[in-house]
């Protein structure tokens, strides 16, 4: 992989609480920082194309992000995006030809401690690098097929749908 293309939509990942987890709003993307503090060995760019929370990401919002990847030269492509409507998202963006897609987010934002963001960023990375063209989504450790995963809400994490 000689450059990541990285493409931000906002969602938790992205978030900024200002109390006790109610008031928030998307802030600066942070996959840029995490990847420079871990001293990644690959170049990459970051798009900052969305700061939705992904339950107000729309259909023209995800014709923006398929063509913003499609115009760009980059065959490795990550995507941050919030978890509710990630796998929507990602079938959205099927058929893009010659393109390594995985996209990932976090169920707690990047900035709590513990939160998932490094742990789904690191998976998301080995995937686009290792995985054939296509689609995927990477959270919760595994690489999920969208067309065959949903979120479980109550859970909190991703599954094998139906």
């Amino acid at each position: 992989m000689d450059n990541l293309l990285i493409v931000t939509t906002g969602g938790t990942i992205d978030k900024v609480y200002f109390d006790a987890k109610s008031d928030y709003q998307v802030g600066e993307p942070q996959i840029g920082r995490i990847l420079q503090e871990l001293g990644v060995a690959f170049r990459f760019h970051v798009i900052p194309l969305l700061r939705k929370d992904s339950l107000f990401v729309d259909d023209a919002d995800r014709q923006l992000l398929r063509a913003t990847i499609a115009a760009q030269a980059e065959s490795h492509v990550l995507v941050t995006h919030g978890t509710d409507s990630m796998v929507e998202t990602a079938r959205v963006l099927a058929g893009i030809e010659g393109k390594t897609i995985v996209l990932t987010g976090a169920l707690n934002p990047a900035r709590f401690e513990g939160s998932d963001a490094e742990f789904n960023i690191g998976c998301a990375v080995g995937a686009v690098q290792s995985l054939p063209p296509g689609v995927y989504i990477a959270m919760n450790g595994r690489i999920w097929d969208p067309a065959r995963v949903r979120k479980n809400v109550d859970a909190n994490r991703f599954e094998a749908a139906g």
